[in-house]
């Protein structure tokens, strides 16, 4: 039996994720996490886990950092990042921090569920998208970052990120903008890779710092 965790604060791809790996019965899903901090004191208290399901963008504790971490204390627990973009720097700083395999959220089950047995049998799985832009990456590793003082949002996304320094969700943000969830998702990314931020209350203070909002 495969024991797995998922981490994912979004409530409609936990939904998601749980639906396609419940089709699969040597597949046991112990825990769900809402972020990386959550992940690793659950580990703290039973490290007999396989394989990590684990999202990039999260309150508290995003994906890479929470990677790093549980790499460095529990190296035989595998990791496979789940996104909804394929960004440049997710990328490479998802392979730095030691993730096994990466894959889109968009994959089909079969394809999550053939990702979990190839990473657990030490292959590196990766969306053909993905494995494109990590040889690119590797060829010409990305410059270092801007200065947050010199960061341009797009007029979306300064609405975005005036909705989360309300502290509202990604759901009430969706139904104020008329846009979808995973829309807001996305543009949350892009404003977490501007202003060089790791968690919201970073977010909100690198923002209003740089009278962004």
């Amino acid at each position: 039996m495969i024991k797995l965790i998922i981490t994912e604060d979004n409530l409609i791809s936990q939904k998601a994720l749980v639906e396609k790996i419940s089709a699969y019965d040597d597949i046991l899903i112990k825990e769900i996490a809402q972020n990386g901090q959550q992940t690793i004191e659950i580990l703290e208290q039973n490290h007999n886990v396989d394989l990590i399901l684990m999202d990039i963008e999260m309150p508290v504790m995003n994906g890479i950092q929470a990677t790093e971490i549980i790499k460095s204390k529990f190296p035989q627990i595998k990791i496979v990042m789940i996104t909804i973009h394929d960004d440049d720097d997710n990328i490479f700083n998802a392979i730095k921090a030691g993730a096994d395999s990466y894959l889109l959220k968009e994959s089909k089950s079969e394809k999550i569920y053939e990702t979990i047995q190839e990473t657990l049998l030490g292959g590196s799985v990766m969306s053909p998208s993905i494995a494109m832009k990590t040889l690119k990456l590797l060829k010409n590793p990305p410059l270092p970052k801007t200065d947050p003082t010199e960061t341009k949002l797009s007029e979306r996304e300064t609405e975005v990120l005036e909705q989360l320094s309300k502290g509202l969700k990604n759901s009430i943000i969706a139904d104020n903008l008329y846009i979808s969830p995973f829309t807001v998702k996305g543009h949350i990314q892009n404003i977490y890779k501007k202003l060089q931020a790791h968690n919201r209350i970073e977010l909100v203070q690198i923002a209003r710092k740089n009278r962004l909002i």
